[in-house]
């Protein structure tokens, strides 16, 4: 699947839900929320109560990939209705720096 298959369709409640969960899960190197720094692409919620999130890490080697995993599962678990969650790790587009909101640029200090 393409990071974005579902580009430009508008999420649902549920899926605005998760996107709002996710916004607790914290890159503790950059002390950045996930969703600030851009690095989730994609939100699918399916009838049957699973998640699917599609995102990227800033590199491919990033070395906290396990313990945003387990965070990224315990966040969108607790939003009700969902049951179980995938994450679909993906590495095109590539991340940079112009993905992450003005919220994330000016917290890292970031200008321009």
């Amino acid at each position: 699947m393409s990071a974005d298959q579902n580009e430009g369709a508008p999420f649902s409640p549920i899926e605005n839900k998760v996107m709002a969960a996710l916004e607790n899960v914290i890159d503790p190197e950059l002390g950045i929320d996930l969703v600030n720094l851009g690095l989730i692409y994609d939100v699918q919620v399916y009838e049957e109560g699973k998640c699917l999130i599609t995102m990227t890490l800033t590199t491919m080697g990033c070395p906290l990939g396990d313990l945003l995993n387990s965070e990224i599962n315990k966040a969108v678990k607790s939003v009700d209705g969902i049951t179980e969650c995938d994450i679909n790790l993906v590495w095109e587009p590539a991340w940079d720096m112009s993905k992450m909101s003005r919220f994330a640029k000016i917290a890292l200090g970031i200008h321009g």
